[in-house]
């Protein structure tokens, strides 16, 4: 009989691939560093997390995902060239209205371009930033749009620690 304690090559190998297969799932991802999310998820207390953020809340439609971007002051300011005035709507008028494209959209494609200015108001608290994007919406009907332009934002937030929020959109696009 065989001593347990002297296990001969072959029975060697065995035994190491039995551990390993035991052990390995070969139908399971690998497991990476990082977030589980990778790039899905910015870093919202970085402006290019917010931009990324706010991106994916757009292109997923998820209004769970925009609403934490925006400030409790949110406005939205366009200019209505028909009337020749500025307008403007709040925090809850925009959530509807954004629930609304969300709705009745099948598609968002939104890509950011370049950063046409970027100016710190106050120190690491508050910062106006104009990008250039391109933006394309299909609805459910199938209509498409398709428009570009730059946003004017103005981020803010209590100190360098906390998430950047959308104060104020001032729209500067083309549709």
């Amino acid at each position: 009989m065989a001593h347990p304690e002297r296990i001969g090559p072959p029975a060697a190998v065995a035994l190491v691939v039995a551990a390993w297969l035991a052990a390995c799932n070969p139908f399971a991802p690998a497991l990476e560093e990082g977030s589980a999310f990778g790039d899905l998820l910015g870093d919202p207390t970085t402006v290019d997390g917010f931009f990324t953020n706010f991106r994916n809340a757009y292109e997923l439609r998820d209004l769970s995902l925009y609403e934490p971007l925006l400030d409790s002051q949110f406005v939205f300011a366009w200019r209505d060239y028909d009337a020749q005035i500025d307008r403007e709507w709040g925090f809850a008028e925009d959530l509807e209205t954004t629930r609304r494209l969300f709705a009745n959209s099948a598609l968002i494609r939104l890509q950011w371009s370049q950063v046409l200015s970027q100016d710190e108001l106050e120190p690491k608290t508050r910062m106006r930033i104009i990008r250039s994007f391109n933006l394309t919406i299909t609805l459910e009907s199938g209509d498409v749009f398709r428009g570009d332009g730059n946003v004017n934002f103005t981020l803010a937030r209590r100190d360098s620690t906390r998430a950047w929020r959308l104060v104020r959109w001032r729209d500067e696009s083309e549709f």
